[in-house]
């Protein structure tokens, strides 16, 4: 059915057309919460993303914070042994999946409409649709704290055996695997709708490479979340399938071979990286600009240096299982395409630091969460190249090294780029500047 906009009467005495039969209207606003939970704006359901990430991002920083609390004082008994793993896992798990990725999705439906010339996304009520599906994945995923014993004890990578009923006899590790398979399901159809927005939706004039920076980056994590979700779908209906129906997917004992999960993981664990970090990318393209009084330098290298990294980054994921025993020539190949995928990212970083370079710099907040996400996804991307050398990635798996160069990789040079985008956009959102000092603070 045909989605059409009431029409407007050009006169006062002009009647509305009578609507023709099988035809929906876009709910109109009327100011009341109702209008939000009916709402298929793409505008709205964007604050509505944004809200709802921050609310987990909260949750998310409890989360660590009582860790940092049991690690300050080990022997004081604040958690116990299983209490500990399951507020470790559901930590990374409540970040990646419930926080920094619907963070994103909020600036994705907010901007690029607007970015492009068009008036919504492609499929309005698909995008309402997609976070309703995603908010009741986020909320199911955390009722294990209250329904099923607890949340998932086995890392948010959830390894196999220690996934299993024997190592993680309560129900949290079914609450993960059902919960980011809804979550995911919602992020799937999110990334059709809006590649679609940006290819088939377009103001007339508004070529591909027309687009600015970010929308380009959207685009490129679009596609990256089509092809990366089904593989962890896949993954998560085994572990399921091994846990409730007594398959043998992941069992040594039975000859199943438990780096399966790891393959299958980590080929969705590494292009999500980039899905984090790209609409950050796109951002600080948007700001670094702005803030330099100049205009993006090198524009067509941003641009195909974004769509490399989309590429590239498929090729880069057993560089997490050296220490498996995956054999020499892989361990080779792995090693060249994860020296490799450094060289698009150093393109963007020349380019932003180009860009600055002469420029009459302003530093407002969200300059200064611009750059500084510029300079810790340097420091993040220098510690990620020593993995690509196997001897070095070797000693350096299961320690902190790993812990800190994730931290850079994904709070410093995502996390704050998505703050940049916030004071940014906020006067354009919400009509009133964000306070300079408070941001500053907060920086």
């Amino acid at each position: 059915m045909a989605i059409i906009e009431e029409p407007l009467a050009l006169t006062s005495g002009e009647q509305h057309a009578e609507r023709p039969l099988g035809v929906l209207t876009r709910p109109q606003a009327n100011g009341s919460w109702k209008d939000w939970v009916s709402t298929v704006d793409h505008k709205k359901i964007g604050i509505m993303y944004g809200v709802a990430a921050m609310f987990f991002f909260l949750l998310g920083g409890l989360e660590a914070l009582l860790i940092r609390t049991q690690l300050a004082f080990p022997e004081s008994g604040f958690l116990s042994a299983d209490v500990y793993n399951q507020i470790f896992t559901m930590h990374g798990v409540t970040m990646i999946f419930l926080f920094v990725m619907p963070f994103a999705a909020a600036f994705a439906n907010y901007l690029i409409p607007l970015q492009i010339g068009a008036r919504d996304v492609a499929f309005p009520r698909l995008n309402a649709l997609s976070f309703w599906v995603w908010l009741s994945g986020a909320i199911f995923l955390n009722t294990s704290w209250i329904v099923g014993g607890g949340g998932a004890d086995c890392g948010w990578f959830c390894y196999s055996p220690n996934s299993g009923i024997t190592f993680s006899p309560t129900n949290g590790v079914d609450f993960y695997a059902i919960g980011l398979l809804i979550t995911g399901i919602a992020s799937l159809v999110s990334a059709v709708n809006l590649a679609v927005t940006c290819l088939n939706m377009r103001a007339p004039g508004m070529s591909l490479f027309r687009m600015p920076v970010l929308t380009w980056m959207l685009l490129v994590t679009q596609f990256l979340l089509a092809f990366a979700l089904p593989v962890i779908t896949v993954a998560l209906l085994l572990l399921l399938f091994d846990r409730q129906f007594d398959s043998q997917f992941f069992d040594p004992e039975a000859g199943a071979d438990p780096l399966l999960w790891q393959h299958l993981f980590w080929i969705f664990g590494h292009p999500e990286v980039y899905i984090i970090i790209l609409p950050s990318f796109g951002i600080i393209s948007e700001v670094i600009p702005a803030f330099s009084r100049k205009p993006i330098f090198g524009y067509s290298f941003m641009v195909f240096s974004g769509i490399a990294i989309g590429f590239m980054g498929w090729g880069v994921w057993a560089h997490h299982m050296f220490v498996s025993g995956i054999g020499p020539i892989s361990v080779f190949a792995f090693s060249m395409a994860t020296m490799f995928i450094a060289v698009p990212t150093g393109v963007k970083i020349l380019n932003w630091l180009a860009t600055m370079w002469g420029g009459k710099l302003h530093f407002s907040t969200a300059m200064l969460f611009a750059v500084g996400t510029v300079t810790m996804f340097t420091i993040g991307g220098l510690s990620g190249v020593t993995h690509s050398l196997a001897p070095a990635d070797t000693q350096q798996t299961d320690t902190y090294y790993i812990v800190a160069h994730f931290h850079y990789v994904i709070f410093g040079g995502g996390v704050l780029g998505l703050f940049a985008g916030v004071y940014f956009w906020w006067p354009k959102v919400f009509g009133h500047l964000l306070n300079e000092r408070r941001g500053k603070i907060h920086f």
